[in-house]
């Protein structure tokens, strides 16, 4: 039982949440109160009965959180239209982390200037996208190492964002048009981060073949840089990767002994989401040998499932083998020849045409590795469309599979993850715990309940178990029902 702080004080609050059973997201068993909110934050815990609210809500036992923090998100696209935000408040996100995998809006203080005159539902921080500013700077040309002359450019670019309040850099490094940066330019563009206290997160170059020089790539940026370093939804994509999750969390603990600074996010599916391109890392996208490698040690022909494919729309939702059958092809010849519709598109349309695929490439036992790292926060790596239901279903999926099912993480646990240790790993403060003085992103819910919906065929079917989300002592959801509030707050960096 929490000590009663203010039981014979005649308090006053503007939201009491009364009978809670409160897990503050440091990861220590949780306790029964009270809490008091007045504006946008927390003012007390404790034994709340005798103090006076203008509202006042009976938790009746459910658990009370902070408000989930998506250290890796992409819930930005489409937001000017849903600021609802939905899909992120349906699973009890309050906070999104965008300009992820190298892609942010640019300049950064015009999205932030946006964002003040027309807020949304959730908090929302961001990194400076290195695509996004090496775009800016070679254009078209960027098959090819910059030049000094534009890694000036980039890093004026980046300086920018960093004035603006971006927490970072973060690459996409198996993206064009990072996948062709040299790991100089990237060292170099880190390198203006320390005096802006700045963090790098990166997609990593390779998530599979080239696995260990990838993780190489990044510890060396910390180390060089001495900046806190955060691996983007930590995989081992590969078949032959499967089940070095342990060698992989050596190699990560020896780098902090050494007292480098990283970590890691993760989410809790076996299938990821991304271009049809990324599955080839040199580009050779004619290469037969290379197909074939693909769909045998990457992922399979049924594992690949179309999202979005703009020259055959009616493939979307089909498998690889699926549409290989369709057009009498051999699965590996049908890849290539999917990819060379794409390019013809690209060239009709002027710009590059959607080829989105779901695939499954991981092991559930390194999941479980990766994801129990004290070091490892969660993340959706999510959007509020698109086919993976990670962008509706997260973090209700760690809440109801690996938690309650699978007693992977204790229900402590899986909250530090999604909240305190998301903060730490990101340097936000005042969010991420239930404490006087920090911000009410709350978030109630039955853990004896609570399940994700979402799914390929459906993956915007909203989770259920989630009973009410405040942002800043705001009710922005309430059991499947939006209240169409915007008290989200633009998160710069500390």
């Amino acid at each position: 039982m929490l000590v009663s702080l203010f039981a014979c004080q005649n308090q006053k609050f503007d939201l009491i949440i009364e009978n809670a059973v409160i897990y503050d997201g440091s990861g220590a068993q949780s306790t029964i109160g009270d809490v008091g909110i007045n504006s946008d934050t927390i003012a007390a815990l404790g034994d709340l009965s005798k103090a006076e609210a203008s509202r006042i809500v009976d938790a009746n036992g459910l658990a009370l959180s902070p408000g989930f923090i998506d250290t890796h998100s992409h819930h930005d696209r489409g937001l000017n239209k849903n600021r609802e935000a939905l899909a992120a408040v349906s699973q009890g996100i309050t906070t999104i982390i965008v300009g992820q995998d190298g892609g942010s809006h640019t300049p950064l203080k015009d999205y932030y200037a946006h964002l003040k005159d027309s807020a949304v539902a959730v908090n929302i921080g961001s990194y400076s996208g290195h695509n996004s500013i090496r775009d800016m700077v070679l254009g078209k040309d960027f098959k090819r190492h910059a030049t000094q002359a534009e890694v000036n450019s980039m890093i004026a670019l980046l300086r920018s964002d960093m004035e603006a309040g971006a927490f970072g850099l973060s690459t996409g490094l198996e993206y064009d048009p990072g996948i062709y940066s040299h790991k100089d330019e990237i060292l170099s563009l880190s390198k203006v981060l320390p005096e802006y206290e700045g963090r790098y997160i990166s997609h990593l170059r390779s998530e599979d073949r080239y696995l260990w020089d990838a993780l190489n790539e990044i510890i060396t940026i910390g180390r060089e840089v001495k900046i806190p370093v955060q691996i983007s939804h930590f995989k081992l994509a590969m078949r032959g990767l499967w089940g070095k999750a342990d060698t992989t969390l050596q190699i990560l603990e020896k780098a902090r002994k050494e007292g480098i600074n990283i970590s890691a996010d993760i989410y809790p599916y076996t299938y990821w989401s991304s271009t049809i391109r990324v599955l080839f890392p040199e580009r050779n996208f004619d290469d037969e040998k290379e197909a074939a490698l693909i769909l045998t040690e990457i992922t399979s022909p049924e594992g690949i499932i179309f999202s979005n494919y703009e020259p055959n729309p009616e493939y979307g939702g089909k498998s690889l083998a699926e549409v290989a059958v369709i057009e009498k092809k051999t699965p590996g010849k049908m890849l290539i020849e999917l990819i060379k519709r794409l390019d013809k598109c690209d060239e009709q349309n002027g710009e590059e045409c959607n080829g989105s695929i779901v695939a499954t490439s991981m092991y559930e036992g390194d999941i479980e590795k990766l994801m129990n790292w004290r070091y490892t926060n969660i993340c959706s790596d999510g959007s509020s469309s698109g086919r993976h239901p990670r962008g509706s279903g997260a973090f209700t999926k760690v809440l109801n599979y690996y938690v309650r099912d699978a007693n992977v993480l204790t229900l402590e646990q899986a909250i530090y993850k999604m909240t305190g240790l998301a903060a730490e790993n990101l340097g936000i403060e005042k969010r991420g715990f239930i404490k006087p003085g920090y911000y009410a992103d709350l978030v109630l819910f039955d853990p004896a309940t609570v399940k994700d919906n979402s799914t390929i065929l459906n993956p915007q079917a909203v989770s259920t178990g989630i009973n009410t989300v405040w942002v800043n002592g705001v009710e922005v959801y309430t059991e499947k029902a939006v209240a169409k509030k915007y008290p989200g707050h633009v998160i710069r960096r500390k």
